[in-house]
């Protein structure tokens, strides 16, 4: 049959995708559309059993990561829940119904002020948070068909939003000037834990705050271990900055030391002092004792630094390169550390990566769902339970295998080594991820004359983070309680009132004059039964609103 017309060829070609009435199913062989399928694919392939091309590569990969569009649609998702078992589930008590509203609402710089006021770390936090298991897991759309709120991603969108615009933190001029504003105060460490808690200081008035950090960078293990693909070094900067904002002064390649300075000695002019400087010791298996990185051993202390002074610009001023990790990796560890390292060497040129631990996978102490786990299996790393370290092999100075024995856990809950039960993994490199603690005897000595607890951490009050000295307090990983960057950044006090993040832009004079009276701000009740009750009136002024307007008023009886 001739057609009676017929369009221009590229007219046809876009029609013909368009859907049309079929006369005949749509059938190809299994091993045609196999072939098709390679070029339209876009996830890995499940039958893909090498670990993609990594090496080098520290561009972004976070999931929770959004754009304004996916913020808007995400935020319109909250239900704005009268309890908010979100913001009761995370350690800063967040008020994350409020920063989501504001989102919302495109009221980005709102957001970010609620995030900030609450949590000075908020874009990193937003960024490495393990939310689920902290306030995602507490949403109450968990078990919908959309799932929780991403308020990870949420919070990273709208402080990014925040950094993006120049502004600088000020103080509150309606705060009261402390007591003894001028005394001195110091802080060991310029990690989150003393960034969080010299930031609260500087708001609440106090104006002679230093931190001395023994590194030539500052940041703490927000720089030298979270790696740049999770948090970027300039994130970590900006919120530096916002710290010295408030006038608090930094100094670096000063180390807790007894051979640089004492407690003893800070405490005789600082009428306050605030340790947070982490713990800077590797727990080292005695196995290893004799193996060094020129053998291709290395901890997570040692490892993650080298990888973070090569790939984060401006941390180190020298030229660094990332360790060169050729061939087979083994990591010993289930923390989001160990899964850090894991990633990492796959980075620094891994062809395979092992991540080995003692217990099961029901045991892992990283969360799951959160990226260092995800990650690591997305990029094909084997992960290997119920294993612990019995020898490592070494040959020629190098270290060629390690012979793992079985881990077994008793009736009563113990877990132990059988060593009739050994297995061998050929490898290159292992790096060890057990954990930190502290263990520098001049460092140790130079704590003094705290009362410290068997672990060599000082002994503090649960509560306000008092150690056995009157002047001097203790955060962070130190204390022996906080166990992500959210909980370090909790600061060490007893009052609950602490002044909100404030900037410039507060300080903009928003206030009208109608019919001869001035107000506040343009914002007010009109007419309705919301401005028809005394009690309604009194709530909306204490929230700021400037004025209600009412053609019929009850007055209570």
């Amino acid at each position: 049959m001739v057609k009676s017309s017929v369009d221009l060829p590229d007219i046809e070609n876009i029609l013909v995708l368009n859907p049309r009435v079929r006369s005949h199913s749509n059938l190809l062989p299994s091993n045609v559309t196999k072939i098709n399928k390679k070029h339209w694919k876009r996830n890995a392939d499940r039958k893909c059993e090498t670990c993609p091309d990594l090496e080098n590569d520290f561009s972004d990969i976070k999931p929770t990561t959004l754009s304004e569009r996916g913020a808007l649609k995400e935020a319109s998702r909250c239900l704005k829940c009268a309890d908010a078992p979100c913001q009761k589930s995370c350690p800063t008590q967040l008020d994350i119904k409020s920063f989501i509203t504001s989102i919302a609402n495109k009221n980005y710089y709102g957001a970010a002020k609620a995030i900030f006021s609450d949590n000075p770390l908020g874009i990193t936090c937003g960024m490495v948070c393990p939310t689920s298991d902290l306030c995602v897991g507490g949403c109450n759309l968990q078990a919908t068909e959309e799932g929780p709120i991403n308020i990870g991603g949420l919070q990273q969108f709208a402080t990014e939003v925040f950094s993006k615009m120049g502004i600088k933190q000020i103080r509150d001029p309606k705060t009261p000037i402390p007591k003894n504003a001028s005394h001195k105060i110091v802080l060991i460490g310029a990690g989150p834990a003393s960034l969080s808690c010299a930031t609260f200081l500087g708001r609440l008035g106090y104006n002679d705050i230093t931190i001395y950090e023994k590194e030539h960078f500052l940041g703490g293990l927000s720089t030298s271990e979270i790696p740049q693909y999770r948090l970027p070094i300039s994130v970590v900067h900006f919120e530096i900055e916002l710290v010295k904002d408030l006038g608090v002064k930094i100094e670096t390649g000063k180390a807790l030391s007894t051979k640089n300075m004492t407690l003893e000695k800070l405490l005789e002019d600082a009428k306050a002092v605030f340790i947070g400087m982490g713990l800077p010791e590797p727990k080292l298996n005695p196995l290893f004792k004799d193996l060094n990185s020129d053998m291709g051993f290395f901890t997570s202390k040692n490892f993650l630094p080298k990888v973070a002074k090569a790939s984060k610009p401006g941390m180190c001023a020298c030229k660094k390169e990332l360790p060169n990790l050729k061939g087979t990796a083994i990591i010993l560890g289930a923390g989001d550390t160990a899964f850090d390292c894991a990633t990492s060497a796959l980075r620094c040129g891994a062809r395979k990566v092992f991540v080995v631990f003692r217990r099961g996978f029901t045991n892992i102490r990283a969360v799951p769902e959160e990226v260092p786990v995800s990650l690591a299996v997305e990029e094909k790393c084997e992960l290997i339970g119920f294993l612990s370290p019995h020898k490592v092999n070494v040959k020629d100075g190098k270290i060629v295998s390690v012979t793992f024995s079985r881990t077994e856990q008793t009736e009563d809950g113990k877990w132990i080594q059988d060593i009739e039960q050994l297995t061998t993994i050929k490898a290159n490199f292992l790096i060890s991820a057990f954990g930190s603690g502290l263990e520098d005897k001049e460092v140790i000595d130079a704590l003094k004359p705290l009362k410290l607890t068997d672990q060599n951490l000082p002994s503090v009050d649960l509560t306000t983070m008092q150690t056995s000295h009157p002047s001097v307090w203790c955060g962070g990983d130190l204390a022996g309680v906080a166990e992500t960057t959210v909980e370090a950044g909790i600061p060490a006090s007893t009052k609950p009132q602490l002044p909100l993040f404030y900037t410039e832009i507060d300080n903009v004079d928003i206030s009208v004059e109608m019919c001869g009276m001035k107000f506040e701000n343009p914002f007010g009740l009109a007419s309705a039964p919301p401005a028809t009750s005394t009690a309604m009136i009194r709530r909306a002024f204490e929230q700021g609103w400037s004025f209600t307007v009412t053609k019929t008023f009850s007055l209570d009886k």
